[in-house]
C-alpha cells in the first residue's frame, strides 16, 4: 500500500512569543496509506484538530513538513499548492454552520466552481454526491436551511465529496447527533469509502464508533502520537489509553475488569463479537488447568 499523506517533524506553537505560548503538535512523524479508513482520537487539545488542519493547507507548520503524494504541500516562497484543496476535502465540526447558499444545489456546488469545471460536470458531481450521501434528488432546490440538522451534516458532507477528494477528513462528524443519526452518518461514510476508494479520516473522541469502521487507529496525546496501529493492536494497550485520559469502549472495560479479577482474558477486543470469542477461549484455558 503507498503512502498518500506523510508529516515529517510537523511541529505547530499556538501564540508564539506571548505568555500564552503552546505547542499544539509537537514533532510528529506519520504515514497515511491510500485507501484506509484513519481514526483520529485524542482528548480535547491532544491536538489532533490542528493535526487535520495541516494536512490541507489551512494551518502553516512551525517546522517540518507535510507531503502529498510525496511532494511537499507548502513551496520555498511559504505558497500551498492550490489543488491541495481540492485534493484533501475537510468537513469541520458542526459543518451545518457553514451552509449559506439558497438552495442546497448551489452549496453542494460551490467546491466544484471553484474548480472552474464545466457546468454539466457541475450538475453531475451534485447529483452524485446528493446520492452518495442519501438526499434525494427532489430536494435539490430547496434551501438547506429548512433541513434537520443531520441532513444539513449531509449537504455539507456532500460538499466537500462533490470535489472528489483523494483524502476526506471528518471532524467529529457525528458530533450532536442522537445515536440514530450517528449511525447513519457513519455508514454513509462507510459507503462513500467503499464506492470511491478515497482515504478517509475521522477524528472523533469516540472510541467505540471508530473502531468499528478504521483499519487503523491514530491515538493523540499531549501533542503527539502515543498509538498509531490496528484497533486490536491500540485497545491491548487499554489501560494506558485511559491513563491518558481516554474512554475505551465498554466491552473493553469489562474485559479488563475481569483481567482484574484474576482471568487470563484477552483486553484487546473491542466488539461483542471478539469478547464472547475471547471469553470461550479463556474458559477453555481455564478447564484445561
Amino acid at each position: 500500500m503507498s503512502t498518500i499523506l506523510e508529516t515529517r517533524g510537523l511541529t505547530y506553537v499556538y501564540g508564539a512569543g506571548t505568555p500564552f505560548e503552546r505547542t499544539a503538535l509537537d514533532h510528529v512523524d506519520l504515514k497515511i496509506q491510500k485507501g484506509e479508513i484513519l481514526g483520529v482520537i485524542g482528548h480535547t487539545g491532544s491536538g489532533k484538530s490542528t493535526l487535520i488542519q495541516h494536512f490541507n493547507g489551512l494551518l502553516k507548520p512551525a517546522s517540518g513538513e507535510v507531503l502529498l503524494d510525496g511532494q511537499p504541500i507548502w513551496n520555498e516562497k511559504g505558497k500551498c499548492a492550490r489543488e491541495t484543496r481540492f485534493r484533501v476535502g475537510l468537513v469541520f465540526q458542526y459543518p451545518e454552520y457553514q451552509l449559506f447558499e439558497e438552495t442546497i444545489a448551489r452549496d453542494i456546488a460551490y467546491g466544484p466552481t471553484n474548480m472552474k469545471l464545466p457546468q454539466d460536470e457541475i450538475d453531475e458531481r451534485v447529483r452524485e454526491s446528493m446520492d452518495a450521501v442519501g438526499l434525494d434528488a427532489s430536494l435539490a432546490s430547496q434551501s438547506p436551511f429548512a433541513l434537520s440538522g443531520g441532513q444539513k451534516r449531509r449537504v455539507a458532507i456532500a460538499g466537500v465529496i462533490a470535489m472528489r477528494p483523494d483524502v476526506l477528513v471528518l471532524d467529529e462528524p457525528t458530533a450532536g447527533l442522537d445515536p440514530a443519526g450517528r449511525d447513519e452518518i457513519l455508514s454513509l461514510v462507510k459507503r462513500y469509502h467503499d464506492q470511491s476508494g478515497a482515504t478517509v479520516l475521522i477524528v472523533s473522541h469516540s472510541m467505540e464508533d471508530i473502531a468499528r469502521l478504521a483499519n487503523r487507529l491514530l491515538v493523540m496525546n499531549h501533542a503527539k502520537i502515543l498509538f498509531c496501529d490496528t484497533p486490536r493492536e491500540v485497545f491491548s494497550h487499554a489501560e494506558e489509553i485511559v491513563a491518558a485520559g481516554l474512554d475505551i469502549p465498554m466491552i473493553t472495560k469489562v474485559m479488563l475488569e475481569l483481567k482484574k479479577r484474576g482471568h487470563a482474558v484477552d483486553t484487546s477486543v473491542f466488539t461483542v463479537a471478539q469478547a464472547l470469542e475471547a471469553l470461550r477461549a479463556c474458559k477453555r484455558k481455564e478447564a484445561a488447568h
